[in-house]
């Protein structure tokens, strides 16, 4: 493995960063390429034909560009869809992102878990699956919001996010049948825990939050294990589309480079 071959994170925005966040913590010196879908942001709004298509040939020709050690789809909406298509597609290693129902389940005293996520993930068979294996004794709500995507991409672009807002959608868990117990929301997609403290200041008090970041950073720490780091390596910041709003973005981002596939 060449020390210099990147750890390559894919979402459709900028959500992925909350999972580049604790891989980071635990592997500083690694090299990143985060790849951003900006356009064909939002991916929870558009067809599981669309994204199973678009995720493994966007990916083709990033892995072919960057030559990374491994690949991360830091998204829960293109891993549930795509995620078993790319790991046939690619020569390379591939984690996945999955909702947290499991260690939800493990923390719900209540037996009452709320899934925020996109509305193409929460409909996923794959969250029944995760449901039926790991939270069978619990109630499983779930709720799908394509706005807090847009909130968490204007917060990194300076925007301070509306608690009115976050309320709004938040309701749309506790509304339901049973919601009023919810003890513990899972963030089902990785820009949601960019909102975290936002959202945990409108919910109830004693509503926990969990997310599967830092479980995917310790499975990417298993899969590098023995691997050899660079002294020094500068971070990549990569748009499908890169516009004056993808510059502005970025500007705050701190990666070194900024670029366009």
């Amino acid at each position: 493995m060449i020390e210099t071959a990147p750890i390559l994170f894919f979402d459709s925005g900028v959500g992925g960063l909350s999972v580049v966040a604790p891989t980071r913590a635990l592997l500083p010196d690694a090299p990143i390429v985060y790849a951003a879908d900006s356009a064909g942001f939002p991916y929870g709004t558009r067809s599981e034909a669309e994204i199973a298509a678009r995720v493994p040939a966007l990916l083709g020709r990033l892995v072919e560009r960057y030559r990374p050690r491994l690949v991360v789809i830091a998204c829960n909406t293109a891993s549930t869809i795509a995620l078993a298509a790319v790991r046939a597609a690619l020569d390379v290693g591939v984690v996945g992102t999955v909702p947290a129902i499991k260690p939800a389940a493990a923390m719900s005293r209540s037996r009452v878990i709320g899934v925020l996520g996109t509305a193409a993930t929460v409909r996923q068979p794959y969250v029944d699956d995760l449901a039926a294996r790991f939270a069978s004794d619990c109630t499983v709500l779930r709720h799908g919001s394509a706005a807090l995507v847009e909130i968490a991409e204007a917060k990194l672009a300076g925007t301070p996010p509306d608690p009115a807002a976050l309320a709004r959608e938040l309701d749309g868990l506790f509304a339901q049948p049973r919601g009023a117990a919810i003890d513990v929301i899972v963030n089902a997609c990785t820009h949601f825990p960019l909102l975290e403290a936002e959202l945990a200041a409108v919910a109830p008090d004693g509503v926990r939050f969990v997310d599967g970041g830092p479980g995917i950073a310790r499975r990417i720490v298993h899969l590098t294990e023995g691997q050899a780091w660079p002294a020094q390596a500068d971070d990549v910041l990569v748009f499908t589309r890169l516009s004056d709003a993808e510059r502005r973005l970025a500007a705050g981002l701190g990666f070194a480079g900024v670029e366009a596939l």
